[in-house]
């Protein structure tokens, strides 16, 4: 008993995160979180992108002449 007992308390969080794992994917909510994420580094890419415009025009043509 007290092996069993030890063995979740030693393990409680990944236990939890394993449950959690198994109802997000019977959910299919991984494709919101996905969504989400995506949206939020187009948001972040984006905003990069217009704050430093001439860094990455002068980034993208460094990359285009290496090719």
């Amino acid at each position: 008993m007290n092996d069993v007992k030890g063995f979740f308390q030693k393990y409680c969080g990944a236990i939890i995160g394993a449950i959690i794992a198994i109802l997000i994917l019977l959910t299919n909510l991984y494709k919101l979180i996905i969504a989400i994420i995506l949206i939020t580094l187009g948001i972040y890419f984006g905003n990069y992108v217009q704050q430093n415009k001439e860094e990455v025009k002068e980034k993208l043509k460094n990359f285009i002449d290496r090719i």
